[in-house]
């Protein structure tokens, strides 16, 4: 990889190859698209979109995934990590805001519309 960049930083561009990482903030779930916001600390909130302010936001955040997911000519590979499903010795989630259940409906959705794992 030779640099990362936000959908900021990569409006406007054309790249060869690109790499997006898909966060826990935009998840495919029992058939629909949910958006979160992280509180920074220990737990992801999800937005409902019950004010302007809160459709703002999501219609933020699907354009940025909209941004980064058309800058490649070449070729892309979309990393949508497994999460961390491990426990700690006293039986609490070693990372809390990673569950697998974050990440998996939208891994097994990109599968079923055609997107090869590899």
């Amino acid at each position: 990889m030779e640099d990362a960049a936000t959908e900021i930083q990569v409006q406007g561009l054309e790249l060869d190859y690109t790499c997006l990482l898909w966060d826990a903030d935009m998840r495919y779930e029992n058939g629909d698209w949910h958006y979160y916001k992280f509180n920074g600390k220990e737990r992801w909130n999800e937005l409902i979109p019950n004010s302007e302010s809160r459709l703002e936001q999501m219609k933020y955040m699907l354009n940025a995934y909209r941004v980064l997911l058309t800058r490649a000519r070449s070729g892309m590979i979309i990393c949508v990590p497994e999460g961390n499903s491990h426990k700690t010795t006293t039986g609490f989630w070693e990372d809390e805001t990673r569950l697998p259940e974050y990440y998996n409906g939208t891994y097994e959705y990109l599968k079923s519309i055609g997107f090869e794992e590899i």
